[in-house]
C-alpha cells in the first residue's frame, strides 16, 4: 500500500508538472527584434527560445523601423503587435526601443522619450500579472552612422536616459551594449547584429532570465 501511494503521488507531481502552462515572454523592439523575419530561427527571440527550451514560450514582436516617441515617424504605439502584446499578457517583458528614435526627425522630440518610454511599460504592465517582470534592454551599440540612425545619440545620450527609465519604472535592465561593444565585425551595417550577434543577444537575455 505504502509502494502504491508513493507512485500514486509521483504521478501526480509527474502530471503537474507536464501540464503548467509556459512561462510567457514577449519580445517587443525594432528590426533588430524582428531580426531576419519574426518566425525565422535566427531571430534573437526564436534563439531565446531554443536556449529557454519548453518551459518558455517565446514571441516575437519585433517591428522594423519602429520608434518608441509616439511623435516619431513610424511609432510602434501605431502597429498591432502593441495590441498583440497585451493581448498576449505576458509573464515576462522584454523590451528594446530606441534605435530608430536616434535619426533627426526623430530625437527633435527627445524630452518625450523618457515619459513616452515610462507610459508604454505601464501599458503593458497593465495587461501582466502581478508578479510580471518586465526587462528594459540597453541597445547595441551603433557602430556607424546607417539609415539615419546616429551613433552619438544612441551610445552616448540616450544610454544615461535609459538607466534613468528603468530606475524610475521599477524594471529590471538587460545589457546588450557591452557584450557588441566591440564586436563592431558582427554588426556588418553599424546597426543590426548578424546571425553570431543576435545568438549573443539571446544568450545574454537568457541568463538575465534565468537569475
Amino acid at each position: 500500500m505504502k509502494t502504491f501511494s508513493l507512485s500514486l503521488f509521483a504521478f501526480f507531481l509527474s502530471f503537474f508538472a507536464f501540464s503548467q502552462e509556459p512561462i510567457k515572454i514577449a519580445c517587443v523592439g525594432n528590426s533588430i527584434t524582428q531580426g531576419p523575419g519574426r518566425e525565422n530561427p535566427d531571430s534573437y527571440p526564436l534563439q531565446l527560445q531554443a536556449i529557454l527550451g519548453d518551459t518558455y514560450l517565446v514571441k516575437n514582436f519585433g517591428v522594423g523601423g519602429r520608434t518608441l516617441l509616439r511623435k516619431g515617424d513610424y511609432p510602434y504605439w501605431n502597429e498591432p503587435q502593441f495590441q498583440e502584446v497585451k493581448d498576449f499578457a505576458p509573464d515576462i517583458l522584454v523590451i528594446m526601443l530606441g534605435t530608430n528614435d536616434s535619426k533627426p526627425q526623430n530625437w527633435a522630440h527627445k524630452a518625450d522619450f523618457r515619459q513616452d518610454y515610462l507610459d508604454m511599460i505601464a501599458e503593458f504592465k497593465a495587461h501582466m500579472p502581478a508578479d510580471g517582470k518586465v526587462y528594459v534592454v540597453m541597445p547595441v551599440p551603433v557602430t556607424q552612422d546607417n539609415f539615419g540612425i546616429t551613433a552619438n545619440v544612441m551610445n552616448n545620450e540616450q544610454r544615461m536616459m535609459i538607466m534613468d527609465i528603468v530606475h524610475s519604472s521599477g524594471s529590471e535592465m538587460i545589457d546588450l551594449y557591452t557584450p557588441l561593444m566591440d564586436r563592431a565585425d558582427l554588426l556588418p551595417d553599424g546597426v543590426h547584429p548578424n546571425t553570431e550577434g543576435l545568438g549573443i543577444m539571446a544568450a545574454t537575455v537568457a541568463r538575465a532570465i534565468r537569475l
